[in-house]
């Protein structure tokens, strides 16, 4: 079945990596010093690989559209990062998150990327400890874990309610380290518009100074992008304002495949929409279900206040209907029965569009504890309340206190109203093994590829997979690559490819500023955001599938004909920056609609409604989409299917089953 080859190394699975890091070829330090690598992004995945790189002795060049990489997306993860160290003793391996995680994926990752993944896991804590990030610990002093969704062990390690903030500041201060050696050059406020190939190979970029509007040419024998996710699509979404797709979707555009656009993560723990005014939505991180329990009122449109409704008549239904694993089911199961909750009449708040998640069990529980310690066998309610409350704070008081600013209620004393909402993406740049696109010498890392998760990621797998490619897997594999270009001497930026791509990325801005039209970017960027969610959104059909196309298209020739830029592209013009960038949002939502109309089956956060079982659960198709639907960019907005099949030598495909 497969047209593209992933380059995944002979073997038994267990050794595949183990044999590839000894084999691997090798680049010398005197060449690496002559070698150029052009990293865009500086998340968790661009600021330790180009960290990771310069330490090895490249030369490198990162770039990032923010005024600091301390202000990458990467920093507002809050849960945890997972890995398989076993330190709670209860039944962890690298197996177990191995399996975990192609089971959480629902059967639709490589199996040899994501055993990788699951053995590099401990070396990420051990790295991170070093650098002298914050985790948290217990008593004794050993790192503390939590639980998260799609796992019955406790493997998730984390720093409050901000573990991507700490782990940010880890890979920041190692890329800090060698800009101040001079090993690293930091282009903050720059934007990627095309990648420059040459003889067939990407060999740099032209990126535009935001601040000043000029647009510069960057030669690189290789080019790394870790820019990211485009959950930004749906317009409403837990990512940062600037997420964008602009960079992976020029890299599309010049040949690189873009892979299982469909799978969408919709997120079930998020802060309701309070209405039309929002620009984007807040997260509540999955560790709160650790310590929450998820219910609905019994009685359908009941108006009470959740204090007013006594235990007997509240369902809680993820511990109902999914016994073993309660409400630490993945996110795509949580979600979908959040929806199904709503959508029955079950819904609490004014909009009806919630559910509750009550910390007051376990409040109590660690209050009991607490006082316990204290010599007070016998507390009252309202010691353990009291005492249990301080436990809370301390591992999520910063994310109660940011549902108290939003919401103007005290979650310490009423529960929490969430519903679902769009957070991350499973699609992104089809990579191989190496991380390597499909043009050579273009290299995508992290949320921006599309590797490792499947049709789904278990929750504390994002940055657990950021840090394991800039850190464990690149510097390995682009070596590799590398290793054949020492002979290549720096080509000028005067070469008809750089003239040429960089007449592209300016004709655009030219084009965008000069249509002088009546509506604002985010005019079209909320009606695509409108579109992509009721019909490509936690439910799909082929009905609404092909309404989203046809009417997608019809946004995109209403874009170019009527979007209004004010300003010039010669001077700071953010929304020169926006609309470039929701330009490419619209070509990639007609994408995400094709590829989720040409899958005849659900998985994982792909959910079309003709494909369910009796109990309203996902139904694969196994026999005919157990493949990576990976697709070529062609002239005129037009994409082309390649497939690489997957293989589970090591797992036997089941039924997702979390009873």
């Amino acid at each position: 079945m497969s047209d593209i080859n992933s380059n995944i190394p002979e073997g038994e699975l267990t050794s595949k990596w183990t044999k590839y890091k000894s084999s691997v070829p090798l680049v010398n330090p005197s060449n690496k010093r002559t070698i150029e690598v052009i990293i865009v992004g500086s998340g968790l995945a661009g600021a330790s690989a180009a960290a990771t790189l310069a330490e090895m002795g490249y030369k490198v060049k990162c770039f990032c559209f923010q005024d600091s990489p301390r202000r990458a997306h990467s920093i507002a993860a809050q849960g945890g990062i997972n890995a398989a160290k076993n330190y709670q003793n209860d039944g962890d391996s690298v197996y177990r998150l191995f399996y975990d995680t192609i089971k959480g994926g629902d059967y639709r990752a490589r199996e040899a990327n994501v055993h990788r993944l699951a053995e590099v896991s401990a070396n990420i804590i051990d790295q991170c400890v070093a650098q002298g990030v914050p985790l948290a610990r217990e008593y004794g002093g050993l790192l503390d874990n939590r639980s998260f969704g799609g796992t019955q062990v406790q493997r998730t390690f984390y720093a409050a309610g901000q573990t991507g903030q700490q782990l940010l500041l880890g890979a920041y201060s190692a890329l800090e380290r060698q800009i101040g050696m001079g090993k690293v050059e930091m282009y903050t406020r720059h934007e990627m518009l095309e990648v420059v190939k040459i003889d067939g190979k990407a060999r740099g970029i032209i990126a535009r100074n935001l601040i000043t509007g000029e647009i510069e040419r960057h030669f690189g024998h290789a080019v790394v992008l870790g820019t990211g996710g485009y959950g930004n699509v749906f317009y409403l979404s837990t990512n940062a304002m600037g997420s964008n797709v602009t960079a992976a979707w020029k890299a599309h555009k010049q040949g690189a495949y873009f892979a299982n656009p469909c799978y969408t993560q919709i997120h079930p723990t998020c802060i309701p929409v309070s209405g039309d005014h929002q620009s984007k939505l807040t997260l509540m991180s999955e560790s709160l279900r650790n310590d929450g329990r998820i219910w609905v009122p019994k009685k359908k449109d009941d108006n009470r206040k959740a204090s007013e409704i006594p235990e007997d008549e509240r369902d809680y239904y993820l511990e109902r209907r999914y016994p073993a694993f309660g409400n630490l089911v993945p996110r795509d199961v949580a979600s979908r029965a959040a929806k199904e909750r709503c959508d029955a009449g079950y819904g609490v708040g004014a909009s009806k569009l919630a559910v509750y998640l009550d910390f007051k069990a376990n409040t109590e529980r660690y209050g009991k504890i607490e006082a316990s310690k204290a010599g007070n066998h016998n507390p009252d309610k309202e010691t353990c309340m009291r005492l249990g409350t301080e436990v809370i704070k301390a591992k999520y008081g910063n994310l109660f206190d940011m549902y108290a600013q939003i919401t103007g209620e005290n979650p310490y004393e009423t529960p929490m109203r969430i519903y679902p909402a769009v957070h991350y993406t499973m699609g992104g740049l089809w990579v191989d093994y190496n991380l390597m696109t499909s043009v050579p010498g273009l290299y995508c890392t992290g949320e921006a590829n599309f590797s490792d998760h499947g049709a789904n990621r278990l929750g504390a797998s994002a940055l657990m997979q950021g840090l394991a490619d800039g850190y464990f897997v690149l510097p390995y594999t682009i070596g590799a690559y590398l290793s054949k270009e020492i002979s290549v001497k720096a080509i000028p930026t005067d070469h008809p490819a750089f003239a040429e791509a960089e007449e592209r990325a300016v004709g655009i801005l030219n084009k965008l500023i000069n249509i002088k039209g009546t509506k604002s970017v985010d005019h079209f960027h909320k009606r695509l955001g409108h579109i992509m969610w009721e019909k490509c959104g936690m439910a799909r059909n082929e009905k609404g599938l092909n309404e989203a196309i046809q009417e997608i298209r019809a946004l995109r020739a209403e874009f170019w004909s009527d979007v209004r830029v004010p300003g010039t592209a010669d001077e700071l013009n953010t929304e020169l920056e926006k609309a470039g960038r929701v330009a490419d949002f619209i070509e990639l939502g007609e994408l995400m609609c094709i590829d989720a109309l040409n899958r005849n089956e659900s998985c994982g956060g792909h959910f079309r409604e003709e494909y369910q079982t009796e109990e309203g659960e996902a139904l694969r198709d196994d026999e005919n989409y157990a493949y990576v639907a990976a697709w070529e960019f062609k002239e005129g907005v037009n994409f082309e299917l390649h497939k690489e099949e997957l293989k589970f030598e090591n797992i036997k495909v089941a039924q997702r089953s979390y009873k």
